[in-house]
């Protein structure tokens, strides 16, 4: 594969994407377009697809990688050098390579894959001429080891040409955004819902996040917190995110002032469930993502589940839910959200969080309580005053 002066090239792996039979083409056409719109900027920089890779030319490598290792249904990447399918080049390519990745010398070990079989030289055969040619060439620093070598030197042999690397860098995995249709989630400002939002993408779902804001019961702090996350998650979205922060304040002085105080946990988040259905509908979103965990919290038993889903025909999905705490903060750490998600700004469910809520709630005492309620009008006038806002 020939690349411009100056420009190097990076192979992109895209795992479970080869094993989507007839579909397969569709899953690397979005994979592509998505790598695309991430290295927008990036100089020199093309994306190419052939023979169950993608290859990226970049002038800038670094910035390209970072970019790349959030761009969902890519499992792993590696610089490479591409030359011609001939031993010589492919043994001074080995030789640059090695010494780069073991500058001070080391153990290493030649693992070669020949996916081009008309190339005359067997996978086995390729590697052992390889690694007596760089022995020939190293000094006594450096020693074979097959069984765990410090340096894996990788080669293959494919239509395109001859690649030689040692570097994999490990990347975020999932499938394409864009691939799996859309939903919207409930965006608090707490660790948990950041956390399913991510799986959600890493999943090719497109996200639309609600957030229900409660002024002055919460501050704008609080609200600027979401949005901060929302930025955090745009850049694994790949594409901006729309929030829609839902004025939730006078719906919750009606539950509080209409209902059981015990019921007041189920029956807030039944509302926000009816909101957030109407919210998709209007969007054209498939489902509701929660940040939920079964057992976490009163609201998260399966009975409180149970009467909240009562009130939304879609589905509602909860990634988070087989997951303990401690799981959950580990994903926050790592996708970078964390930080954000402890800030002390408090959101609308712990304003009013009632001292003994009801853990095993009924729909039918929910349905009964709702009736002092005027469900339709509170709903109308939230939606009519919910702000939306592209997070880049």
């Amino acid at each position: 594969m020939k690349i411009a002066e100056g420009n190097e090239l990076l192979l992109i792996r895209y795992g479970e994407l080869g094993l989507k039979g007839k579909n397969k083409s569709q899953f690397i056409k979005r994979l592509a377009q998505n790598a695309r719109a991430q290295l927008r900027g990036v100089p020199g920089t093309q994306v190419h697809s052939s023979w169950g890779r993608l290859w990226v030319e970049t002038a800038d490598a670094p910035l390209a990688i970072a970019r790349l290792k959030q761009v969902f249904g890519i499992y792993s990447l590696s610089p490479v050098i591409s030359v011609e399918k001939d031993i010589d080049q492919i043994a001074d390519a080995a030789y640059k390579v090695l010494k780069k990745a073991l500058p001070n010398g080391g153990t290493f070990k030649v693992e070669s894959r020949r996916a081009d079989k008309t190339f005359p030289i067997t996978s086995p055969e390729l590697s052992r001429t390889v690694a007596g040619r760089l022995f020939a060439r190293l000094g006594d620093d450096y020693d074979a080891d097959m069984r765990n070598p410090q340096q894996m030197l990788n080669i293959e042999i494919r239509a395109e040409g001859a690649f030689v690397f040692c570097e994999t860098s490990p990347c975020a995995g999932g499938l394409p955004v864009g691939c799996s249709g859309k939903a919207v989630v409930l965006l608090s400002g707490g660790i948990d819902s950041p956390v399913a939002t991510w799986m959600a993408m890493r999943r090719g779902v497109v996200v639309e996040a609600i957030h229900f804001h409660s002024f002055p019961f919460t501050s704008e702090q609080s609200k600027d917190k979401v949005v901060t996350l929302g930025k955090m998650l745009a850049q694994w979205h790949g594409a901006p995110i729309r929030l829609h922060v839902v004025h939730f304040t006078e719906i919750q002085r009606a539950i509080y002032a209409n209902c059981s105080e015990e019921y007041g946990i189920t029956i807030m988040r039944r509302m926000m469930f009816r909101i957030a259905e109407r919210i998709a509908k209007q969007r054209r979103a498939m489902a509701i993502y929660t940040g939920e965990s079964v057992g976490q919290v009163a609201s998260q038993t399966l009975e409180s589940m149970d009467t909240i889903n009562a009130v939304v025909d879609m589905p509602v999905l909860r990634p988070l839910v087989a997951m303990d705490k401690e799981w959950i903060i580990k994903y926050a750490q790592e996708i970078g959200t964390f930080e954000t998600s402890i800030l002390p700004f408090e959101d609308c469910c712990t304003v009013f969080l009632p001292k003994y809520p009801k853990i095993h709630p009924k729909r039918e005492e929910a349905e009964e309580l709702e009736k002092n309620l005027d469900i339709e009008a509170l709903i109308t006038e939230a939606l009519e005053k919910t702000e939306v806002m592209l997070l880049k």
